[in-house]
């Protein structure tokens, strides 16, 4: 079968991470299906949804079309295990889900059992160890000793480690604790050596007290959960010097900011929020699952006469399109477990999130790093809240408002107007948000939430686009072929503005391989310098500034990583977290380049012997050019095609064919 004679507008490139990871196959490994076929598949599947309220099959058809048109022109795509599932055997459509881990050995192990559950169907996991009782309590049921949370975590890392999914997808966590945790700071020290734990990502769980008490200089609280009876006292300061160092040494932990996430929880009378997916964009309630998609925002510019627009009448109708998707999604899959499948129907939450951020600046003539770029970012993204909001609003005409309305923040006639009044990015109104609420009165709305930015990684190949809210990596990369020669990947939208200026030559295509980027490439002009930026030529202050931007009107959060060069400081680490912490931020991931190599999770074999340092104390302004706490090689390659592998939106990534640790 010629994949590349599919009628698509497919790079190259993607039809082969088509073909390697989400194409159907026969006994014997080869492809059933062209992406055509896929996107057929994944378009009627989905619209069948339809006829469980009444739709006839002319409707069913209708649909069929609108969705295969959206998603085969890039408008649109779902999350991996759509494409991969929808209509075939498994059937199991959604990314992540949020389990309970509760306090008990029973507890604890039904867990274990339901992760693998979840794992061989495809999906990723988040935990709270917020519950276990610290180490070294007693037991009473047999006077010996609890041996703590992050004991157990190595339970959960070896259950993943021993489940398989014939290499399309494997599963990864996210474990979370408490900052006022007992045993917080043998968790903060986990995945100090980079061996352990590798199927996690971790994060410590925030609070305002512990933000309070940090910003004032003093001590806080450590808290039995046992009991809720206070044990013990830290400093904060200590505290947060910890996460700080541990996440220059090798990005772990992060941090979420558990207060914030719990004020935007949309059903607080069904449960508190204790953990996220694996990637940290979903804040979810134990047994919630969430089905992601997003907008390709490139694909949202006009040029015109007057210059490059924003199309908002393309975006608006591919947001409510995307809405209407996502919801049938929750209709036609087939959730792991039964408890999935009865709170996910009773809050409905969908998360539409953008990629193409800097496709979209790029065509604009916009830096990234630049107030315009940001106020750029809040318009988009509010306008796209608005929109999917009204469509939701559509669908609970239609269908019926979500179980858990009653109690939830939407029972309440000024909600959105409350929430967004004086904070408008200038594209929708006070009194267009105060109208949605008195249409939520009168007709509830579909879904408890409706808008999160997840990460893009392979369904952004597949599109043409770049990765989620995150700069370019490179502008032009020097890729590995099969007889092993190189050939220069040129970021299109980069080598038209070059070719249509008279300035571009495979010389200097060559020179900016060097590292990517136009920089520090002498005879490049300011102006390209400033509309061409990637990853490390953005400032952390700019990678927070624009994940706000878009915070702001995105139900749940926002996955994005803070490049830090090499050189970084903790004192730069330290200054980040606080600057997320006072822009509301849910979360933030940094990573500084090369301080940690990628572990791919089903390549044991090759993993190298590391030397591992014990964590010492640290002066915040103290330089890291001769420091590598691992010894490890510099660049990270990709065990399945040769290319770098990079940290992209909280997750290690070939840039190439997807290949990635987190999926």
């Amino acid at each position: 079968m010629n994949l590349v004679e599919d009628k698509l507008n497919l790079s190259e490139n993607a039809i082969k991470v088509l073909e390697k990871r989400y194409l159907k196959r026969d006994k014997d490994g080869n492809c059933t299906e062209t992406p055509a076929d896929m996107f057929r598949r994944v378009a009627k599947t989905i619209a069948e949804g339809d006829l469980k309220f009444g739709k006839s099959q002319s409707d069913v058809e209708s649909l069929t079309n609108r969705f295969y048109e959206t998603i085969t022109n890039c408008y649109f795509m779902p999350n991996s295990p759509t494409l991969m599932n929808a209509g075939r055997e498994l059937g199991q459509l959604a990314a992540c889900f949020v389990l309970p881990v509760e306090d008990s050995l029973e507890g604890i192990f039904e867990t274990v059992k339901n992760t693998a559950l979840i794992h061989k169907s495809g999906g990723g996991t988040g935990f709270s160890f917020s519950r276990l009782r610290p180490k070294n309590s007693v037991v009473r049921s047999t006077m010996g000793v609890s041996s703590g949370p992050v004991s157990f975590m190595e339970v959960f890392n070896a259950a993943t480690e021993a489940v398989k999914q014939g290499g399309t997808r494997r599963g990864a966590n996210m474990g979370i604790l408490r900052v006022d945790h007992p045993d917080i700071l043998d968790f903060i020290n986990c995945k100090s050596d980079n061996n352990k734990l590798n199927n996690f990502n971790i994060s410590v769980a925030i609070t305002d007290k512990f933000m309070e008490a940090y910003i004032n200089g003093t001590d806080y609280d450590l808290v039995n959960p046992q009991n809720n009876q206070v044990v013990g006292r830290l400093s904060a300061k200590k505290v947060f010097d910890m996460i700080v160092d541990g996440a220059w040494r090798n990005g772990e932990p992060g941090i979420v900011f558990i207060d914030k996430m719990n004020a935007d929880n949309p059903t607080p009378l069904v449960g508190e929020i204790e953990s996220t997916n694996p990637c940290g964009e979903v804040p979810l309630l134990a047994y919630e699952a969430c089905n992601l998609g997003s907008i390709n925002l490139g694909k949202m510019v006009d040029d015109t006469p007057n210059g490059p627009v924003v199309n908002w009448k393309r975006l608006a109708e591919v947001t409510r399109t995307a809405i209407r998707f996502l919801d049938n999604v929750i209709e036609v899959n087939n959730y792991p477990l039964p408890r999935i499948s009865e709170m996910v129907r009773n809050n409905r939450k969908i998360g539409l999130g953008v990629m193409g951020w800097a496709d979209m600046l790029m065509k604009m003539g916009i830096s990234y790093a630049s107030e315009e770029g940001t106020k750029l970012g809040a318009q988009v993204m509010e306008f796209i809240d608005y929109e999917s909001k009204c469509e939701s609003i559509e669908l609970s005409k239609e269908r019926g408002r979500f179980n858990n309305f009653k109690g939830s923040v939407y029972d309440n006639q000024k909600f959105l107007t409350n929430k967004y009044k004086g904070k408008s990015a200038g594209i929708i109104s006070d009194e267009q948000w105060a109208d949605l609420d008195s249409q939520i009165e009168k007709y509830g709305i579909r879904n408890a939430t409706t808008t999160c930015i997840a990460p893009t990684g392979t369904i952004s190949m597949i599109a043409g686009a770049s990765g989620g809210v995150e700069p370019l990596f490179g502008l032009v990369f020097s890729r590995l072929i099969m007889d092993g020669t190189e050939m220069l990947e040129i970021n299109p939208i980069f080598k038209d503005y070059m070719v249509k200026h008279g300035l571009y030559s495979e010389d200097l295509m060559k020179q900016i391989a060097k590292d990517g980027s136009v920089a520090h490439v002498s005879g490049i002009s300011d102006e390209i310098k400033h509309i061409f930026v990637t990853a490390h030529d953005v400032s952390p202050y700019w990678h927070v500034k624009m994940q706000a931007a878009f915070q702001l009107h995105t139900d749940n959060a926002v996955s994005k990583t803070v490049n830090f060069e090499e050189h970084a400081t903790r004192k730069d680490i330290e200054e980040a977290y606080i600057l997320a912490y006072k822009n509301n931020l849910k979360g933030i991931t940094v990573y500084r380049n090369n301080s940690r190599q990628f572990q791919p999770m089903n390549l044991d074999d090759k993993k190298k012997e590391e030397k591992v340092e014990e964590p010492v104390e640290v002066k915040a302004e103290e330089k890291t050019e001769e420091y590598n706490p691992t010894g490890e090689i510099k660049k990270v390659t990709c065990p399945e095609c040769g290319n770098t592998i990079e940290m992209a939106e909280g997750c290690f990534i070939c840039l190439n064919c997807g290949y990635s640790g987190c999926s």
